[in-house]
């Protein structure tokens, strides 16, 4: 019996989906939450203390929650290289659709922090942290939609990748209170701790990305890798 072997342009293709469908899966966390949270609005009934805030004012939930769904899905697309390379005027109405997206999330984030009556665990550093993150989201969008008119498409990457990173956050943070809570955090009082956590792991990875690509277009064509180049001498 023969073995398939798949040829090096459908391992390449295969690796090209690797982001995106990672974004997709982190994105799930919240999405499913979202859903979740539309039921029980549906139902008009609150389902713990904590949950009368969004049903006394479940506009704002709403559009919070189809927002940020619609973002952090389909801005998963946005990193795949083949669609940008080979569908440029999908990923030009792809993102007409989520800039606008992007800044009715935040925004909507930012109303609630403002306007609802936060329960106890949700004070502290958690409403300032909420602020710096989210007016941060709508600078990067900004920005980003600012530098793609100036063609500057190199720019505009970067602050479009910072700005997707701070809106999944939500993914990223059901991972940090996770690890927090199992070095015995205390969910109740220091809240803001893993999910400021949760944004700065996000930014991180992403400054790394962006400072990457960066290093990468300022090689030299058909430039040495340094890896590489020692191996020979190794070699010789």
């Amino acid at each position: 019996m023969t073995a398939s072997i798949a040829s090096p342009e459908a391992r390449r293709g295969r690796r090209t989906w690797l982001i995106p469908g990672s974004l997709v899966l982190l994105s799930l966390v919240p999405v499913v939450a979202g859903a979740s949270r539309v039921v029980s609005l549906a139902g008009g009934v609150a389902t713990t203390p904590d949950d009368a805030r969004f049903t006394e004012m479940p506009a704002p939930v709403l559009v919070h929650i189809v927002s940020a769904t619609v973002y952090c899905l389909l801005g998963a697309f946005q990193f795949h290289p083949g669609l940008r390379g080979r569908h440029p005027a999908w990923h030009r109405v792809a993102g007409r659709v989520l800039v606008p997206m992007g800044l009715v999330a935040a925004l909507s984030g930012l109303w609630m922090t403002t306007f609802s009556a936060l329960p106890a665990h949700d004070g502290g550093l958690l409403p300032p942290a909420r602020w710096v993150f989210g007016l941060g989201m709508v600078a990067a969008l900004v920005l980003g939609f600012a530098a793609a008119l100036r063609r500057r498409f190199d720019v505009h990457r970067a602050w479009m990748i910072r700005a997707y990173a701070i809106g999944l956050g939500a993914g990223s943070q059901v991972f940090t209170m996770l690890a927090w809570l199992a070095v015995g955090g205390d969910q109740e009082t220091l809240k803001a701790v893993p999910m400021i956590a949760g944004w700065v792991l996000n930014l991180t990875v992403a400054e790394w990305i962006i400072r990457r690509r960066r290093a990468r277009a300022a090689r030299p064509p058909h430039a040495p890798r340094l890896r590489g180049t020692a191996t020979r001498r190794m070699q010789a």
